[in-house]
């Protein structure tokens, strides 16, 4: 089994974590008691976490079969945009302003507002084989995937579109520029995080390095030289204060390692 040594306070997006050896997962071979941080866009790693691996390049891919898009979970959406944009193919023009991975973004279902990556899809490949989406259970930022993902497959529609490329970049508009896990908590039913977050007096709370944005209070950002236990407690003391004023718990959309 074959290693990559990460800086995860130069890797993830939020810029924070420790300087350790991942285990790369290569012909579908899955390390046991490992946790996979794919790249890394939606992570706070902490400074001892457990065992972590990260898919091989192999499985960096896109390639269309019949009438099927098929994707390897290592890809990120940005390349997924320009191949679909080159070959004329319709309904993943959101993913031009979602960072990360396919895999990670199926495992949350990731999307913005009512795109979602599950609206597509045909089916997952994981170490079990090929699973229907029928089969997995999704929701709102949430899916019961527990296995590493290898690949999907998705419906192929032609017909990209720059009217809606062009709608998804001003819908993000509105995030901030410094580095962050992007969203910090999934939207509560009938509410926003961000409201609820700037009701409670925090918008532009800071502790040592980290704040939570005045550009837009649902972001964590690391204004430099952030550190993990500073963005922990203003994630607890975000979730404790709109619990005491509203009755909601925020629930975290960054994961926690």
């Amino acid at each position: 089994m074959n290693f990559k040594t990460i800086d995860f306070s130069k890797f993830s997006s939020i810029r924070i974590g420790p300087i350790v050896d991942v285990a790369v997962i290569e012909n579908d071979f899955i390390p046991e008691g490992h946790i996979i941080v794919g790249s890394a866009n939606n992570l706070l790693v902490s400074p001892t976490p457990p065992p972590l691996m990260i898919l091989s390049k192999e499985y960096d891919f896109i390639r269309i079969e019949e009438n099927r898009l098929i994707i390897g979970a290592a890809t990120p959406g940005g390349r997924v945009v320009s191949f679909c944009k080159k070959n004329d193919i319709a309904h993943f023009e959101y993913l031009s302003k979602l960072p990360g991975t396919i895999g990670g973004m199926l495992k949350m279902n990731a999307g913005l507002k009512e795109y979602e990556i599950f609206n597509h899809l045909i089916a997952i490949r994981t170490s079990k084989g090929w699973i229907p989406k029928e089969e997995v259970d999704y929701g709102y930022r949430n899916t019961s995937i527990r296995d590493v993902v290898f690949e999907a497959s998705f419906h192929l529609e032609k017909g990209f579109s720059f009217e809606r490329l062009e709608m998804f970049a001003q819908m993000r508009s509105n995030q901030p520029s410094d580095p962050s896990a992007g969203s910090c908590f999934k939207n509560p039913s009938g509410d926003y995080a961000g409201r609820l977050i700037e009701a409670v007096g925090l918008k532009g709370k800071r502790i040592g390095a980290m704040a939570f944005s005045e550009v837009h209070a649902n972001f964590l950002v690391n204004t430099g030289g952030g550190r993990y236990e500073d963005a922990l407690s203003l994630i607890r003391e975000a979730q404790q204060r709109v619990k005491a004023q509203f009755g909601i718990d925020l629930q975290c959309e960054v994961v926690i390692i």
